[in-house]
């Protein structure tokens, strides 16, 4: 498995990112998600995992909040390919090119079902905090977890 840098738009990413709304939708009944939607023009890192054929593995990208701060988006594997390491290769990924970019805080939102995001999160060091952002006084986030790590 190799993970490479891309863009948002990039189509391979964009069917990866289609195919994880999809799955959330039908996680939680086709809702849709809470906060400001990411596009080209807000997200500033995108990875994608490949396999060593080139088959896409997953994806995760990263959009700068504030000074220093940035938000851990579109976290996503591939049902086939669950459970081989690859969600935690994109997010150290994400995490080290946070650090290059000088970015010393990584936040997110996630749902209460998605128990295994959960604990990728919680076992490498993510903690609760309240909503942030656009998430702060939105009702479709009522539910949502919102967790940070200072990176080390």
């Amino acid at each position: 498995m190799r993970i490479e840098e891309t863009t948002w738009d990039d189509p391979v990413v964009q069917r990866l990112t289609d195919d994880q709304q999809d799955e959330i939708r039908g996680l939680y009944g086709g809702e849709t998600e809470p906060g400001r939607r990411p596009s080209a023009s807000d997200i500033s890192v995108v990875l994608v995992a490949l396999d060593d054929d080139g088959t896409p593995l997953g994806c995760g990208a990263l959009r700068e909040l504030d000074d220093g701060v940035a938000e851990v988006k579109r976290m996503y594997v591939v049902p086939s390919a669950r459970r081989r390491g690859v969600s935690r290769a994109v997010l150290a990924g994400l995490e080290a090119t946070a650090r290059q970019r000088g970015w010393t805080v990584l936040r997110l939102e996630t749902g209460p079902l998605q128990v295994a995001a959960i604990a990728l999160y919680t076992s490498v060091g993510y903690r609760p905090i309240p909503a942030f952002g656009s998430y702060a006084g939105d009702p479709g986030a009522a539910d949502s977890l919102f967790l940070e790590r200072a990176l080390p």
